[in-house]
Formats: C-alpha cells, sequence, structure tokens
C-alpha cells in the first residue's frame, strides 16, 4: 500500500528532486518560513523552489472556486446581459461621482510606487487610459456573441455535423500595475467565460476601487452571476503562483516582465493548463538599401512617443546608407525626446561607434528613470550580445543602434537576439520586403511605425495580451489575443434519417 503524507516542514540544505535527475536544495531562508499547511512548488524548467504559505493559496483558491461556479451558471445568462455588464461597467467609469474614488485610490498606488523607485509610466490612470477603458468595454458590448455560433457545416446523407464555437471556461490573468487591462480583460465574458485576476501590487489598491465602485454593481444589475468577475485581493507573487497552478483553469494568461511571466508559465503547464504568455517586448526597425529616407524618419520618430511593449528598441541600419540615415535616425530620436522634455538616450553596438558622430559620446544628458533623473552620457556601446536588452524608459526615449551589411544581416541578427516580436522593414523594393518577410520570425511585421502592434488600435478589439515568438510560434492563432478569442469548439450531430448507421 502506498502511504499519502504532506510535507509539514522543510529542513535547510534539504535536497528536491526536479526535472526527473537534477537535484535543488532548501535555503536556510525558505526553511525557517515554510510552515505547516504551505505548499511548496518546483519549478520544472530551472529548479526555483516557489514558496506558497497556506493563506495565500486558499485567497487564490477561493476565488477560482466563485469563479469556477459562475461558470457554471453563466450557460443560463442571455447574450443581452453580458452586453448589458459592460454598458453597466463602462456607465460607472464615465461617471465622474463613481470615477473620484478610483482616481484618489491610483494616486495613493501612483505615489507608494514613485516612493519604492518603480516605474509608473504604466500605472498612471490618464483621461485618454479612462477614455480607452470606456471605449473598449463599449466595443465587447457590440461585439457579435461567438458562443453557439456555427463555425462550420459537413452534410451527409441523412445527418449533419456542426461545428459551435463554446465558451472555454476560467481564465486567469496576471499582469503588471496597468489598471486599463483589468478593463480590457472582461472581454472573455463574451464568449461565456468567466475571469480570475491579480494585478501587480502597484496597482491593487486601484484594482480594488474599481471593483469596488463600478464593476461588482455593474455584474449585479446585468444579472449576471457572483464571481463571474473575481479579483484577487493579495499583493503577494506566491498568491500569483498558487492561482496559476490550479488545474481548474481553461487558460492562464500572463502579463508583465519577461522572467516573471516564463516562472508563471512554467508554473501553469505544470499544472496542465494552457497558458497565453505576453512577457518581453521591444520592437524592431530594419531600413533596407532601398529605404526612402524620410518614410525611415518618419516611422522612428512616431515609434518612440511613450514606452509600451512595442515601442521602437533596436534599429538596424545598412552599411551604405549611413551616411543619410544616421543623421535621420538621431533627429528623429532628438525631436522624440524634446516632444516628451526629458532628451534621448542612444545605445551603439561595439564596433559600430564611427557611424555616430563623437560628440554623442561626450554629452551628457539628464535621463529620467523610475528612481528618479539621473545624469549619463548620451551615448553609450553595448556588446552584441546584449542587441535584444529592452530599454524600460520612462520619459526619456531610449534605443539601440546597430550597423549591418544588409537586410539579410539585420533578420539573421533578429531572429537570434529580439524576443521574435515586432518588426519594421522600410523598403521601396518589393522584392527585398518579401525576402525579409519570408526569413524574418515575428508574428507582427510592418513597414511604418511599430506603434500600430495593439488589439484594439489594429483590430477594434480591446486585447488582452500580445504574444510574441520567442519560445514558438503559436498554434492556430495570431498572437493578439482578445476576448472574442477564448473559446473551444464542440461538434453537433443532427441527425434526421433514423436509420443512419456504420
Amino acid at each position: 500500500m502506498n502511504e499519502r503524507s504532506t510535507l509539514d516542514k522543510l529542513t535547510p540544505g534539504m535536497p528536491i528532486l526536479y526535472g526527473g535527475n537534477r537535484l535543488t536544495r532548501v535555503s536556510a531562508e525558505l526553511a525557517q518560513a515554510f510552515q505547516s499547511g504551505d505548499r511548496l512548488v518546483v519549478v520544472e524548467s530551472t529548479g526555483a523552489l516557489l514558496h506558497l504559505p497556506a493563506a495565500e493559496h486558499q485567497i487564490a483558491t477561493d476565488a477560482v472556486s466563485r469563479a469556477h461556479a459562475a461558470f457554471g451558471s453563466m450557460g443560463a445568462v442571455a447574450d443581452d446581459a453580458v452586453s448589458a455588464f459592460y454598458e453597466a461597467f463602462a456607465c460607472r467609469l464615465e461617471d465622474g461621482g463613481t470615477w473620484a474614488p478610483i482616481a484618489a485610490a491610483n494616486a495613493e498606488d501612483v505615489e507608494r510606487a514613485r516612493a519604492r523607485g518603480r516605474s509608473t509610466t504604466r500605472l498612471a490612470v490618464s483621461d485618454k487610459m479612462r477614455g480607452d477603458m470606456i471605449a473598449g468595454l463599449r466595443a465587447w458590448r457590440d461585439t457579435p456573441a461567438r458562443r453557439g455560433s456555427v463555425l462550420e457545416t459537413v452534410e451527409h446523407a441523412g445527418w449533419t455535423v456542426e461545428q459551435l464555437a463554446a465558451p472555454l471556461g476560467v481564465v486567469a490573468f496576471v499582469f503588471e500595475g496597468r489598471p486599463n487591462v483589468f478593463a480590457d480583460a472582461t472581454g472573455v465574458l463574451r464568449g461565456g467565460n468567466t475571469v480570475v485576476f491579480r494585478i501587480g501590487s502597484d496597482a491593487l489598491g486601484t484594482a480594488q476601487a474599481i471593483v469596488r465602485h463600478a464593476l461588482d454593481s455593474a455584474l449585479a444589475e446585468a444579472g449576471l452571476p457572483e464571481g463571474a468577475v473575481t479579483l484577487v485581493e493579495s499583493a503577494s507573487h506566491a498568491a500569483g503562483w498558487a492561482l496559476f497552478s490550479d488545474a481548474r483553469l481553461a487558460l492562464a494568461v500572463a502579463r508583465g516582465s519577461g522572467p516573471a511571466v516564463a516562472q508563471l508559465g512554467s508554473v501553469a503547464r505544470q499544472a496542465g493548463v494552457p497558458v497565453s504568455l505576453h512577457g518581453t517586448g521591444g520592437a524592431w526597425i530594419v531600413a533596407d538599401a532601398s529605404a526612402d529616407a524620410e518614410r525611415f524618419a518618419a516611422a522612428v520618430y512616431h515609434s518612440l512617443d511613450r514606452k509600451v511593449c512595442n515601442t521602437l528598441n533596436v534599429c538596424c541600419l545598412p552599411r551604405d546608407r549611413v551616411h543619410d540615415l544616421v543623421p535621420k535616425f538621431l533627429d528623429a530620436l532628438r525631436r522624440a525626446g524634446e516632444q516628451r522634455g526629458h532628451g534621448c538616450k542612444l545605445h551603439v553596438v561595439e564596433g559600430d561607434e564611427r557611424a555616430v558622430p563623437v560628440d554623442w559620446f561626450s554629452q551628457r544628458v539628464t535621463v529620467r528613470r523610475a528612481a528618479g533623473d539621473i545624469e549619463e552620457p548620451l551615448a553609450e556601446t553595448l556588446a552584441l550580445d546584449q542587441l535584444g536588452h529592452e530599454w524600460e524608459w520612462e520619459e526619456t526615449p531610449e534605443v539601440t543602434l546597430k550597423i549591418v551589411a544588409d537586410a539579410d544581416e539585420a533578420a539573421v541578427l533578429f531572429n537570434r537576439f529580439s524576443p521574435q516580436f515586432v518588426v519594421s522593414f522600410l523598403a521601396e523594393s518589393a522584392e527585398n520586403a518579401a525576402r525579409f518577410l519570408a526569413s524574418i520570425n515575428a508574428p507582427f511585421v510592418g513597414n511604418g511605425f511599430t506603434r500600430w502592434v495593439d488589439g484594439q488600435y489594429a483590430l477594434g478589439r480591446p486585447e488582452l495580451g500580445l504574444s510574441n515568438w520567442e519560445n514558438g510560434r503559436l498554434f492556430a492563432r495570431g498572437g493578439i489575443l482578445s476576448g472574442d478569442g477564448v473559446y473551444t469548439v464542440r461538434t453537433v450531430v443532427r441527425q434526421t434519417d433514423p436509420e443512419v448507421c456504420r
């Protein structure tokens, strides 16, 4: 008989098996923190030991339980009721009286984040962000319901096969401190799904205020089941790990920094939960030998208006166009910095310094970082193996420049060093553009500014996240995950001839 027991304590140096044949050991700090009732998750890909205190695990489990129970009731909820929820939610965000406590909570979140030296560029709720949230909710209100729709029909003699779109289940989201994602991701309700959120600690107060003052009452007014949208009310990373390790999830979606997202993805996969990961970003612009200089300059300038995942991060220029494209590039970078009022910052790959005027390396600039304003060189060199590093800037546009022999070399570098996410190729030669498209490993390819990569902007549907191809291409779907893309397929047979047999 096999005896089943639980892990009640850890000891310093205790060996833990992972990956089938590898060992890691418990640290003294982990052993001291671990209590009876806690859980330990071993990340199979790295051997990292994740401590899940019992209280945090219970918070996540209870949230999934509420969403799971709500999903069981969603089949009886009419599509009109889901539409009514989006309108009710939008109206509450639009109402000044309702918005005031949300804005106040956000101001407190921003102040706390600044005090901790954290970035606030995506945390602070602006009028534009608020307007985009409202517009996104109304876009979902007006989006035709996909659940129950016929995707394919196959006719046979005496019987018919139909492929129907059906709800997927409980969707979990862990995302960084961007309050607008909270509204966007309710799009999964459009297809009859339910959702559990865990937001980063920086924005937890804002999220709680949105739930308390707008979301919960909108759900109740529309008649949606309690728990259809549930917030995991914990600032602990352990709550996110516990959430993603719940096998009742139909899909786990993570947004944030690359390493954190990768770790969450590993936790979910180990629990048998499908994942959609949205981590490392940073767009590339590649100029062909045939590039039009003015179009190129416009693409650079309009790709640096703010720092998000699709902002220009690396620019590759052909060696035989250095004489005219480098001045255009530097001018566009300077203008982008002037537009934001805090200068610019350039990194040049080692060996390419002579392409840039020498005074760029001798000048100093005050760079606005999350921790405050810091005086740094205007331009610095960068090792080639750091070419894919994503610059997380606040108000000072920051990019890397690489000089290449031609577009073919740029494609090789992109496929090797980038997160394989967004690339724009500036070329007047249709033949060169076609060859580049065939050789580049990216889900998003354009021929102008990079900032078009956004579900709401490009497709008219608020996105849940954008996926790169860093860990492989995506099966049967695009890089933009939107609410109406979260579904499964049910096969239904309608038999008219009772004598059909095999």
